[in-house]
């Protein structure tokens, strides 16, 4: 692989942004020069920003290009492809995609059925013969209630780049639907349901998440270890249930809904992440706590591009500027995030790292990615 020097650049380090250059050599991170003269043979980046790849833990985007429609079942190789291209495209260089495991009760028609492994084998060739752009781990979402978490959890093994295990209830009148009149509106709005059908929709999984919730969970946390995945909680609300989370071993609270759940997560060493939306809109669309009132209050640790994927790269900008440190609104995106799930490959522009790198213009106003390198090949 011949030698890549990126020069003129503002690098976007751990602790500060300082004028220097990259030298990228066999897909690493070979050596940093900090002088102002443009290296020879160098590519001049005019100033603009390099910062690590940016590391994506929870997103819903290969979801939108799986059904592009509702009942639209599109084919899974091009889906995938068009996944990757486009998180290529907005700066993400590592992502681990969310596969719901644990289907709907069968009397419950909506959104699919089970998928997440045949899904999954489908993502990792593609991985193997060199189909995608980026890097992609497996992040399993295990819907507690449901009917058949445990026999997919079975169908997944430690060989399958398995990063992350959340544990997911959506069990109506608690956690992200505490508000069942949130709920209400949401399932009306979304599938058209009727008063009725909404109530006996209410009353199916509540009966579910009650017979269910503790074999479930259980079976959750012992097939994490069994991967080597992070375990996550999802839309811890109390400090009940973020003990609760403590106690099984997570290490990454995705979406806490309430400021005390964040501040009990802080105290007990789990890493809070918040969507990137959130914070761009300056609050949830459902109604829980705003990302930016955890920032202020200093328990924001890693963002999420959620159901935006370009909502990543304009998140860490908006919170470098809030904070005074661009650096620190870019650690959210990189660093944290690779601290969180064990990878210490990537995620900052050291010596002997994946060189992982997003060139980036206009930080200040609109961020707009010119060019991404993902182990020192362009991808981008």
């Amino acid at each position: 692989m011949s030698e890549v020097i990126l020069g003129n650049a503002r690098l976007v380090l751990e602790d500060d942004v300082r004028h220097g250059a990259v030298v990228i050599r066999e897909g690493l991170i070979a050596d940093l020069d900090d002088s102002r003269h443009l290296p020879k043979g160098a590519i001049d980046c005019g100033n603009d920003l390099l910062a690590p790849g940016l590391i994506e833990l929870h997103t819903d985007n290969l979801e939108r290009h799986l059904a592009p429609r509702p009942g639209v079942d599109w084919p899974h190789a091009n889906a995938v492809i068009a996944h990757d291209r486009e998180l290529a495209g907005t700066g993400i260089t590592t992502v681990f995609d969310a596969l719901r495991i644990g289907s709907l009760s069968p009397e419950d028609t909506r959104g699919r059925g089970r998928y997440a492994r045949a899904l999954a084998s489908e993502i990792l060739q593609m991985r193997e013969i060199g189909s995608l752009a980026i890097s992609h781990f497996l992040h399993l979402r295990a819907e507690i209630c449901s009917e058949t978490l445990i026999d997919e959890l079975d169908e997944f093994g430690p060989h399958d780049r398995i990063g992350i295990v959340s544990l997911m209830d959506h069990t109506p009148g608690q956690r992200q639907f505490s508000d069942l009149e949130q709920l209400r509106r949401y399932m009306r709005g979304k599938y058209g349901m009727s008063e009725a059908e909404f109530e006996a929709h209410v009353a199916r999984q509540q009966s579910l998440g009650e017979r269910v919730r503790v074999p479930h969970e259980t079976a959750a946390v012992s097939a994490a270890r069994h991967y080597g995945a992070t375990l996550a909680s999802h839309d811890d609300t109390t400090r009940a249930q973020v003990a609760a989370s403590a106690r099984h071993g997570v290490r990454l609270a995705e979406f806490p809904t309430t400021l005390e759940a964040a501040h009990a997560c802080h105290e007990a060493g789990i890493a809070v992440m918040m969507g990137a939306p959130n914070l761009i809109r300056g609050g949830s669309h459902s109604g829980n706590v705003a990302a930016s009132d955890l920032a202020a209050a200093g328990r924001l640790d890693i963002i999420s591009s959620d159901y935006v994927p370009a909502a990543l790269l304009l998140g860490a900008v908006r919170l470098g500027l809030s904070t005074g440190s661009l650096a620190s609104g870019f650690r959210a995106v990189t660093s944290a995030p690779a601290q969180a799930v064990g990878l210490s490959d990537r995620g900052s522009i050291r010596i002997g790292l994946r060189a992982d790198i997003i060139r980036v213009a206009s930080p200040e106003s609109v961020p707009m990615i010119r060019q991404v390198w993902v182990k020192g090949q362009r991808v981008a």
